[in-house]
């Protein structure tokens, strides 16, 4: 299961949020990927999402696979719009 969703901080995805949006992808069994920029990363590795470079406006597509994947997607797809409360 996939889901294309932006950016919509004006600080993009700096440490902070990064280390949110990894957090909430370690709560699933799924194995859960981030696709953006030609790249795709783990997204339970923080390094992998910070190496992204995402900014305000920027796209990716959050792609999950396991059992419980279409949770994983869309908690994921929450975070990010709601701009990781800032």
């Amino acid at each position: 299961m996939e889901k294309v969703v932006s950016i919509k901080n004006a600080s993009g995805l700096h440490a902070r949020p990064a280390g949110m949006f990894v957090k909430k992808a370690a709560e699933f069994k799924s194995s859960v990927d981030v696709v953006a920029k030609g790249k795709t990363v783990n997204a339970k590795s923080i390094m992998g999402i910070m190496s992204l470079g995402l900014a305000q406006g920027d796209e990716l597509t959050i792609v999950a696979n396991g059992e419980d994947q279409e949770a994983a997607v869309n908690a994921l797809v929450e975070l990010v719009e709601s701009g990781f409360g800032e």
